[in-house]
């Protein structure tokens, strides 16, 4: 089959090739390989597309979409204390959130929460698949917040390709204590009434991506991964007369089928058909990598829009306390040490702590409750982050505990350009210095040369309602998306553009959606009884 327009094609060498075992472990040597504790893939290896064994890389870079574009403003002391005093705990971005009514009334009586308000064009959950997403693909490994790092030094943790390698780490063979041993399955344990991630004594999660247990939520999606794996697997052999299956078979149908959900689901909701049937059409403009590589203004900017999105609480379940629904702050600090805490914090384990999915998707039960709109209005309990969700990849000081302030400093840290530039470049509108004229009154021009994730954020609320991304914003998001998929030829995007999902889907014969994943993978209403 033809490459799509601007694939360009980015496979390392050696991927999904058929190595045994001993000449894997003779010809590569172990010590390229760091295994944490959980046997999960670290620093330079990462796996390929759909193989069992790693695939070696040089260390990645994060790179550059706009590579000539000037830095938003020049560094300084008296920048960064602007951009701290700018985003600071009830400053001109927090929503100021009554999180002294509670969990439960922040959701059922959203007047109290106005800076808040409702998205109808997407549920609860696309907050967390973008979560899930981005922890498939990029980490930072250890620049300094408000200080300029080069691209030269910087480091992404993450396979840059959308395959679920941090589901899988680097299979079985090399992250062993993710699976069963035969039939090769991912463990899955019981959180007292539903399913859990494997965890040791601690609490701590045996899992490829531990952010993915950052929250009770990204932790629940994980679990769901597995149980879909598994779920997958079985069907597969049921339909060879329980002859077993290879494991790269079964990976490649799980991928390609959340590459489709990526595609298909959750870019059009985020950045809306028009710039997706361009990207489908015409192939990328602006993003053109030799090399599988994520670039800077998406990783530390227009890709963390969806923290505008994140609500103060969340219904967890419908049941799970005490027959009673679960609900629960995002994070509480005063209560971070209970095994079974009030708020949705990760890394515990309780009978109550699992995911009614008919909250956060809809399986036509008309139990799907709204996303929030993207606006420059932050949910409180993100500007007092627990210090242990913090990513210090290289042990470095926790420094601000604000989400809003780390976005921001960020733009220094990576020399970003403003997004009135951006803008400029792409051939989109640009905002007028009075659409962010309050935050002009920080000084350093920030009402004409704005960081960009906040110009993104400005930009979705005065051009799309906050029902989805703006031109830069969408521009950005989808090229980068587009090009991971369409350059990587294990992808179905490259590999087979006529395919279409095999599973059952509510939708119909060739669709799928996220809710048809979690029927699956049987963590869906109707398999909980609930």
């Amino acid at each position: 089959m033809t490459q799509p327009p601007d694939a360009g094609s980015f496979d390392a060498p050696g991927h999904g090739s058929g190595l045994s075992r001993r000449r894997f472990l003779g010809s590569a040597g172990l010590g390229a390989v760091a295994l944490s504790p959980a046997g999960a893939v670290t620093g330079r290896a990462a796996t390929g597309a759909f193989g069992t064994h790693p695939t070696f890389w040089l260390k990645e870079r994060f790179t550059r979409m706009f590579p000539d574009l000037a830095p938003f403003a020049p560094p300084s002391d008296d920048l960064n204390r602007a951009l701290v005093e700018l985003s600071r705990p009830g400053g001109i971005l927090d929503a100021n959130d009554p999180l002294e009514v509670g969990p439960v009334r922040l959701i059922t009586e959203p007047a109290l929460s106005p800076d808040n308000p409702d998205n109808p064009t997407q549920t609860a959950g696309v907050t967390f698949l973008g979560q899930f997403l981005d922890h498939d693909i990029t980490r930072d490994g250890g620049s300094t917040l408000g200080r300029p790092h080069p691209l030269s030094r910087s480091q992404n943790l993450r396979n840059p390709r959308i395959d679920l390698d941090s589901v899988y780490g680097g299979g079985p063979f090399v992250s062993p204590r993710l699976y069963t041993r035969s039939p090769v399955r991912f463990r899955v344990e019981s959180g007292g009434l539903f399913e859990d991630l494997p965890r040791r004594a601690d609490g701590t999660a045996i899992v490829a991506e531990p952010r993915n247990d950052e929250n009770l939520i990204i932790s629940g999606l994980h679990a769901a991964f597995l149980k879909f794996h598994n779920a997958v697997a079985e069907r597969m052999e049921a339909g060879r007369g329980r002859r077993r299956v290879s494991f790269d078979e079964v990976r490649r149908r799980v991928v390609w089928h959340w590459q489709w959900i990526v595609w298909n689901e959750y870019l059009p909701m985020i950045a809306g058909r028009a710039v997706i049937d361009d990207l489908a059409a015409n192939g990328a403009r602006f993003f053109k990598p030799r090399r599988p590589a994520i670039p800077v203004e998406f990783q530390g900017a227009a890709f963390r829009f969806g923290h505008s999105q994140v609500r103060p609480s969340y219904r967890a379940n419908l049941a799970g306390d005490n027959g009673k629904p679960f609900f629960a702050l995002v994070f509480d600090l005063a209560d971070l040490e209970s095994p079974d805490p009030s708020s949705l914090v990760g890394g515990k384990r309780a009978p109550r702590r699992f995911v009614g999915w008919q909250t956060f998707f809809d399986f036509g039960d008309g139990q799907a409750r709204p996303n929030k709109r993207i606006d420059t209005r932050i949910s409180s309990p993100l500007f007092r982050l627990p210090s242990g969700l913090i990513d210090l990849p290289n042990g470095g000081e926790v420094g601000p505990t604000s989400l809003a302030t780390r976005n921001l400093l960020r733009h220094v840290t990576w020399g970003m350009p403003a997004g009135q530039a951006i803008a400029g470049r792409i051939g989109a509108p640009v905002l007028a210095a009075a659409d962010l004229a309050d935050v002009g009154a920080f000084g350093h021009d920030l009402d004409t040369s704005t960081p960009l994730w906040l110009y993104v954020l400005r930009e979705a609320e005065l051009l799309e309602d906050g029902l989805r991304l703006g031109p830069v914003g969408a521009r950005i998001v989808a090229e980068v998306l587009w090009t991971l998929l369409a350059g990587d030829r294990g992808s179905y995007l490259s590999a087979d553009r006529t395919w279409k999902p095999d599973l059952p889907s509510a939708a119909g014969a060739g669709q799928f959606r996220m809710a048809d994943l979690l029927t699956v993978a049987g963590v869906d209403p109707a398999s909980r009884g609930q």
